[in-house]
């Protein structure tokens, strides 16, 4: 790397200077030019890409997700997800971003009974509530929280298919049950 960083130096300094060559001292003296003051921080990965998405850490991001779900209303019980211990903040994990740089939350969730018929609505409920509450592009995993419900498996790949989504929101019906239980109060 030091040899690629000299040739190309001393590329620069014969367009410029032909007779000049790079010795050592011109390059320390051009890579300390190019090198961050020390009092100066520089975020790196995730928490770069968490600072350009406009939170100030991982927990922000947590933070902001659980609000824009505590309000999702259950579809039978005049209650909120949040009343009802179906969501809680210590169930949003931060995960590290993709490949192609998107950040990721894993939601976790909590059925009221181990043969809740409606686990699949609310986790529909939870995409379309992030989704939309978010301004920007993230990638959700969400999940029912492992032994609390009998047919966990299946309901976790329903959730996260993508096509199964959209058919979902295509349902006249399903949309409607869905835009009831996600609307803000008002």
């Amino acid at each position: 790397m030091l040899a690629f960083i000299k040739r190309k130096l001393s590329e620069s300094d014969s367009t410029a200077n032909s007779n000049a060559g790079t010795t050592d001292q011109q390059l320390a003296r051009r890579t300390s030019q190019m090198s961050l003051n020390s009092n100066e921080a520089v975020d790196m990965g995730e928490d770069a890409l968490l600072k350009e998405l406009g939170y100030k850490n991982a927990t922000d991001l947590q933070e902001t997700v659980y609000d824009c779900l505590r309000t999702i209303r259950d579809p039978e019980k005049p209650s909120t997800l949040e009343d009802l211990n179906v969501i809680y903040e210590d169930g949003i994990f931060v995960m590290p971003p993709t490949k192609s740089n998107v950040s990721v939350v894993r939601i976790e969730f909590n059925p009221t009974v181990p043969h809740c018929s409606l686990a699949t609505l609310i986790g529909l409920c939870i995409r379309v509530k992030v989704e939309r509450s978010l301004p920007h592009n993230i990638k959700l995993d969400i999940f029912i929280k492992k032994g609390t419900h009998n047919t966990e498996e299946e309901i976790n790949k329903q959730i996260n298919d993508k096509e199964r989504i959209a058919a979902a929101m295509e349902n006249p019906n399903l949309r409607e049950l869905v835009e009831n239980c996600i609307k803000d109060e008002e």
